[in-house]
């Protein structure tokens, strides 16, 4: 590129927008004239633009960071830099994508908690391996038949050549159908038979031997009815850390948790004194980070062949940076340094000889105590209310029916310690009731979920929740 080293005046003359085709005034130093230059009406429609989009942030944040990602949904690095600003900036909660009301676009929705703030609703063209020819599929589904009720319904109502596989497991694995089923683990294995099932409906539509509820114009599968859903044998969800790091992966955020939002509570507890990786603009000294490792390579020294680590930082604003650590702190540490877990590291902060960038030189890491975030049990608080489940003798004996209410017990639990719900449950024989209390590991956390969920999976059964107070 050529360096302007002058510029000469020449008074008063008319400007343009465009390259004008005689000399101009900068002397370039390859001795030629630059022949073209930006003027001050191009500076002011920069200037005023600027002014519009300040404007709209200002008075309009949720509808224009919708705007926003969505102009910029096929670049993940931005869009992760935009959500997190929504979030840590500008106190806009991100809801993650939903089968049932997410569109193309990110959109401003109504936060239900407080009516006169706005969310912003993940947009499913932001979802990796999500491509323009299946989300337009499922839009045009749910326009003509109304809200899915299941995976098989989804299923049955699109081209699975559109939606395929992977785009279907990567839908799930983001939690887009969490509000239908919460066990991403089961609707990924629930696919290999669904699938298939849905296919061969769809040829038999096709040649004119549909069943008779395709007949009558009813062609939604009902669990355990005439034509039943086929499904894979009950299994429990994918673990917590698990399920974050697909979202991780295909959002290019976590939306349901943040895996170092109880890192940060447990070091605040224990009184660190940490930084956020974009407080730090220069280097600088003692500095500690509660961060989480998303790469840890291990080298050897050229002179003496000793390890030393390299590490890839990230912090719980989604904020990255490098790191070094060398031989002797590398012996001290190294069994804290475990690929994507959360831990403190203390030293300093300098530039890069090759590239001036900012790197971190570690010196010490302190493993994360969560002992004052996770309360012991005789500490938990009282629940103020419990789900009563009604259910006849019938189901109660059901092999198959009782694992799966199991199952979707065990789903709306937590290994977490919280305010929980009991759940019991009465059993209706033909000589009376038998009431029967199940244990703590299988208290609830959302029970009006819980409930929801059982009702629209078509058990035979009642569900009741029993306020009362403490003493």
């Amino acid at each position: 590129m050529a360096k302007i080293i002058s510029c000469t005046s020449l008074g008063t003359q008319s400007v343009y927008d465009i390259g004008l085709e005689k000399n101009h005034n900068f002397l370039l130093e390859n001795g030629s004239i630059a022949s073209n230059c930006f003027n001050k009406s191009h500076s002011t429609a920069y200037a005023y633009v600027t002014y519009q989009t300040a404007f709209l942030k200002a008075n309009y944040p949720a509808e224009y960071m919708s705007a926003l990602l969505t102009a910029n949904s096929g670049d993940q690095d931005k869009v992760t830099r935009y959500l997190n600003n929504c979030e840590q900036t500008l106190d806009i909660k991100v809801e993650p994508p939903d089968i049932n009301r997410s569109y193309v676009k990110f959109r401003p929705v109504v936060d239900p908690e407080r009516p006169n703030r706005l969310n912003i609703l993940f947009g499913l063209s932001a979802i990796k391996n999500v491509g323009e020819a299946a989300i337009e599929n499922i839009l045009k589904a749910r326009e003509e038949g109304g809200e899915f009720t299941s995976l098989a319904d989804l299923c049955q109502r699109v081209s699975l050549q559109a939606v395929n596989k992977r785009t279907l497991e990567s839908l799930i694995q983001c939690g887009t159908f969490d509000n239908l089923d919460r066990n991403r683990r089961q609707l990924i294995n629930d696919l290999d038979v669904i699938i298939p099932w849905s296919q061969s409906r769809a040829k038999e539509k096709a040649i004119g031997q549909g069943n008779l509820f395709d007949l009558l114009g009813d062609s939604k599968p009902e669990v355990g009815g005439f034509d039943a859903v086929p499904k894979s044998p009950l299994v429990s969800d994918f673990p917590s850390s698990e399920r974050l790091q697909f979202e991780q992966e295909l959002l290019g955020v976590y939306v349901s948790d943040h895996p170092l939002k109880n890192a940060e509570k447990a070091a605040k507890s224990h009184r660190h004194d940490f930084k956020r990786i974009i407080e730090i603009e220069k280097p600088c000294k003692d500095v500690k980070l509660v961060v989480m490792l998303t790469e840890v390579k291990v080298v050897q020294t050229k002179k003496d062949n000793k390890s030393m680590a390299i590490l890839k930082l990230t912090d719980i604003a989604s904020s990255k940076l490098e790191a070094v650590i060398f031989p002797e702190a590398y012996e001290k540490i190294k069994d804290l340094l475990i690929p994507n877990s959360s831990v403190i590291l203390v030293g300093k902060v300098s530039r890069k000889k090759d590239n001036d960038e900012l790197q971190m030189i570690v010196d010490e890491a302190i493993e994360i105590d969560y002992s004052a975030v996770h309360k012991p049990v005789d500490e938990e608080l009282t629940p103020q209310h419990l789900v009563l489940i009604e259910l006849p003798i019938n189901v109660a004996t059901d092999e198959i029916q009782s694992q799966a209410l199991k199952t979707m017990i065990e789903e709306y639990s937590s290994n977490t310690v919280a305010v929980k719900t009991p759940v019991y449950a009465i059993v209706r024989g033909e000589n009376g009731y038998q009431l029967v209390r199940f244990g703590k590991q299988f208290w609830v956390q959302d029970s009006n979920m819980l409930v929801d969920r059982m009702q629209a999976r078509g058990f035979d059964i009642q569900v009741k929740q029993i306020s009362f107070d403490r003493d």
